[in-house]
This record gives structure tokens, sequence and C-alpha cells, in this order.
């Protein structure tokens, strides 16, 4: 099914009929099949809403680049257009970005929420900012190349200090990576009032532990759970996933 707000053309899928209504917020890259374990299960006790952003699977990439705050519009939209009262949010990774900006920036009523392993706190380690400046530095000694080898020279130095995800991006969505990740969000978390659980890998190489240590402390009514696994402690564990999860809403 497709949902259509100003010029974007979204897809999405529901599942389940029941009265509580859970609306799952993707990582980025994610697709609904990484999903399908947890939608199976919360299918059964809840009606399950899960979207395709744009650029990904169903939904197409506009032709401009986009921000967080435009998904957090779309997805506010689609809120209202299918008018899901009694809402639960479960986000992930680049999920939480828009799962923050909803409670803490649009106060969008919401009964419970779920972060798993979100993204959306930005914290430079020494480590980032000695490759950052290393980065800037060996861009700059280009002016020194040979015209016929500088795009050679930028594309290598784009490679190797690049995240996977940046530099697997097209041209079209490269600018809108930039814009998220570029963004903080610390401002709206001690604004978050809905009940809201934080479940963390201890081993997560992508949004580190103390993200989840920083929200539990900022978010006034919040608890952290410490799980063993990764990024990916929903596939890693999905039955303990959906046990947490359903108790939490109960």
């Amino acid at each position: 099914m497709f949902f259509t707000y100003n010029e974007y053309q979204i897809y999405y899928e529901k599942h389940g009929n029941k009265k509580k209504n859970i609306l799952i917020l993707p990582g980025w890259g994610e697709t609904r099949s990484t999903f399908i374990n947890l939608i199976n299960s919360l299918k059964k006790d809840y009606t399950v809403y899960i979207i395709d952003y744009p650029g990904f699977l169903k939904s197409p990439f506009p032709n401009h680049d986009m921000s967080i705050y435009d998904y957090a519009e779309i997805v506010k939209a689609f809120i209202k257009e299918m008018n899901l009262s009694n809402l639960n949010i479960l986000s992930h990774s680049f999920g939480g970005r828009i799962a923050i900006i909803l409670a803490g920036k649009y106060h969008i009523p919401i009964d419970k929420m779920v972060l798993i392993d979100i993204a959306g706190i930005n914290r430079f380690s020494l480590k980032k900012k000695i490759k950052t400046l290393v980065y800037k530095n060996l861009k700059l000694l280009s002016v020194f190349i040979p015209q016929k080898k500088k795009d050679k020279y930028l594309s290598y130095l784009f490679r190797k200090f690049s995240s996977l995800d940046y530099s697997s991006l097209n041209s079209n969505m490269y600018n809108t990576f930039k814009n998220i990740i570029n963004t903080d969000l610390k401002k709206y978390v001690k604004d978050i009032r809905c009940p809201s659980l934080i479940i963390w890998g201890n081993n997560d190489p992508d949004t580190p532990l103390y993200i989840g240590k920083y929200l539990n402390k900022h978010i006034p009514d919040s608890g952290l759970i410490i799980l063993k696994g990764t990024h990916f402690i929903y596939l890693e564990q999905p039955f303990i996933i959906y046990k947490i999860i359903k108790e939490f809403i109960k």
C-alpha cells in the first residue's frame, strides 16, 4: 500500500488487526524483511505498521536533498493519515532519530517507545577527530597533484576514510546521508515524556553503549536493558526482544 505526502510516495505495510498499534521505524537501509520475525510475533497482539523510507525498496527518492526533519515530517503525516491512536513506536538505529524528533520536538501522542541501538546523539571521539583532521589535510594536498590524477586521488581518500554506509550511497542520497549524520538531536531528548525502554547490545560498534546510557540519563521516564550482542540485537535475539517489548507495552 502507498501513502502520499506532498511529493513523496511512501510504501507501507500493515500486519495484524488489534487495538494497540506499533509503528516500526527501521534503520538506514534496513528493509521490511529484516523485521519479519519480529513482525510475525508482534502482530498476534498488536496492529503493526512499517514503512519504506524515501530511497529504499518501493519508496522512490525525490529529486532534492533531504534532512532528518523531512523524514520525521513524513512519519508525522503518516501517523495522522492512518489515525494511529494507542500508538507505540519501535525504532532501531536511524529510526531512533525520527523517534526522538516525533516525541521530543513534535510531542506526538505516544503511549510507549522502544529505542533499540539508536543513533542521533553525536560525540566525536579523539580517534574520529584525528581521522577527520588527517582526511582534511590529505584533501588539501590535492592542489599539488596533476589534474588528471586528482579525481583518482580524491576518490581513493573518500573510500579510505568514509564509513561503509556513506561510501556505498549513490549520488542523489549522498548529501542526505551527510545532512542526517551531522544533525545532533541532544536538545530534544530531555523533552521526551512518554515511557521509553532503551535496549542496547553491549558490543555495538556502530552506536556505542554510551549513547544508550546518555538516553537513559536524560529521558525522564526511561529504562535501559543491556543485552549480549551487537548493533543488530533485534536480529540476534528476536525472541527475547519480542518478550521484552510485549511485557513493556502491556
